[in-house]
Parts: structure tokens; C-alpha cells; sequence
């Protein structure tokens, strides 16, 4: 399989996961303290939203990359 066609399948892929989810969250500490025995840890849950374009173009760009390659 050539490069080209990875890399559609690729943004295909990228970009329907884009288009079903709208972003990723993850978990940060921010916080932490150490007394003794004791440990105190604060946790901040932040998302990171990827517009519904970049998706779309994704998904398109992924599609017209994986049709031209079948013809070369």
C-alpha cells in the first residue's frame, strides 16, 4: 500500500472521529502538596474542542486524496 493512500485513509479516519466525538478531554494537575503522610492533588478536566470544518475538510480531503491515487 502506498503512502498516499495511508495517509488518505488517514484523514478518512481523523476526520469521522472529528465529526462523531467533536473534540478530546483530558485530565491535568495543577495542584499538589505533600504533608507528612499526607497528599493533596488538584485535577483540572479540560476539553479541546476541533471545529466541525476542519472535520468536514478532513473527511473530504481524505476522500479526493484516496480517489486520485486510484487513477495514477
Amino acid at each position: 500500500m502506498s503512502t498516499t493512500k495511508i495517509l488518505a485513509i488517514l484523514l478518512i479516519v481523523g476526520g469521522g472521529l472529528v465529526l462523531a466525538y467533536g473534540g478530546f478531554s483530558y485530565t491535568r494537575e495543577t495542584h499538589s502538596a505533600d504533608i507528612g503522610d499526607f497528599h493533596l492533588a488538584v485535577n483540572e478536566r479540560q476539553r479541546v474542542n476541533i471545529p466541525l470544518w476542519a472535520g468536514f475538510g478532513a473527511l473530504i480531503g481524505g476522500v479526493i486524496l484516496l480517489a486520485t491515487s486510484r487513477r495514477s
